[in-house]
């Protein structure tokens, strides 16, 4: 499908959608859709990242197959997005709304602000301010490394704040900043400008030095059948939940297989591993029986990434806030360019 037609599919479920909630104002394409061409082939395995703006909170929609279109729809308040000042301050909202991706406008208010945010959104103070939100978000995540609770979150906690140190180079150069393929994101972008012999330090900390694509396969092909077995057990519903249905497998498996195909399987490690640690979670709720297989498969994955034990992860995580200082002084080096 090209990615204007999965454009389309989005609005045309946005329309839907707000002819049933009254309480829906707004949406607009996120992600990496919005900056794609409209005849670009939308691969399998990637998803249209879809937010909704209500007058009151509700819970996230989640992703969900919808008209040949794997759609991921996240709900937000319009105080959640805040003035123009705030969204050209956030990271994570400043990069969709620079983008031509307005879904649903009655009245006019998201089109108005969008102008706002393509106005400023290159001033060297709102990069400034978008980069320390990702240095003060990865700070306080590793922080709180922690050997209490259970394994998938005590992974999960070390996980997505160590890997913000991707994202800080994306957020400095006006790169829309994505999840799975961060570190992939990554290279191009360091080797873009010059940077890219400082990329292997960063995919490290991830990864304490290299995963072999032996074992990666091997990862994936466990993944693949967890999978199999969490989907059918599935009933609590968790934030997540929508990732590890079987209309987003494409995403991880398909996605992870042809980063392992084109040499890319180190970085294919950070969405493998959060997919085992979200499987974790759901089978210790909902399937017990399969806990302890489960957590062998995950216990796998990061000792091959060298954090193995708390002990590891925490000493990791000192590694990566000794490291952030001097990066962000580094990436800083990309603004305006």
């Amino acid at each position: 499908m090209r990615v204007g037609a999965a454009r389309a599919v989005a609005a045309a479920w946005v329309r839907r959608y707000a002819a049933r909630d009254p309480l829906v104002e707004g949406a607009f394409l996120s992600g990496s859709v919005p900056g794609l061409p409209v005849d670009a082939v939308l691969p399998v395995w990637s998803d249209v990242d879809v937010v909704v703006v209500r007058a009151e909170p509700a819970e996230k929609v989640g992703k969900f197959g919808w008209r040949g279109v794997l759609l991921e729809v996240t709900v937000v308040t319009w105080a959640e997005l805040g003035s123009a000042e705030d969204v050209l301050g956030s990271w994570v909202f400043a990069p969709s709304l620079r983008r031509d991706g307005v879904l649903w406008d009655p009245s006019g208010r998201l089109v108005a602000l969008r102008r706002r945010v393509v106005a400023g959104f290159a001033d060297p103070v709102w990069v400034a301010r978008r980069c320390a939100g990702v240095r003060q978000r990865a700070e306080v995540g590793l922080r709180a490394v922690t050997d209490v609770g259970p394994l998938h979150a005590q992974v999960s906690g070390w996980l997505f704040p160590t890997s913000l140190t991707a994202v800080l180079p994306l957020v400095a150069a006006g790169v829309d900043p994505t999840v799975r393929r961060r570190y992939v994101v990554a290279a191009e972008v360091l080797a873009a400008y010059g940077m890219g012999g400082r990329y292997p330090a960063l995919l490290s900390l991830l990864d304490g030095g290299g995963v072999g694509v032996g074992a990666v396969r091997a990862h994936l092909a466990g993944l693949a059948r967890v999978l199999a077995l969490v989907a059918p057990v599935a009933r609590t519903r968790f934030f997540f939940s929508g990732d590890l249905a079987p209309s987003a497998w494409p995403v991880v498996l398909a996605g992870s297989a042809d980063l392992v195909a084109v040499g890319r399987h180190r970085e294919a490690m950070f969405w493998i591993v959060a997919t085992y640690a979200r499987c974790l979670a759901v089978v210790e709720v909902d399937a017990p029986e399969l806990v302890e297989e489960v957590s062998a498969l995950l216990e796998a994955a990061v000792a091959d990434l060298g954090v193995a034990s708390a002990v590891a992860r925490r000493r990791r995580a000192l590694e990566v806030l000794a490291f952030l200082p001097g990066w962000c002084e580094e990436v800083r080096g990309l603004v305006g360019r």
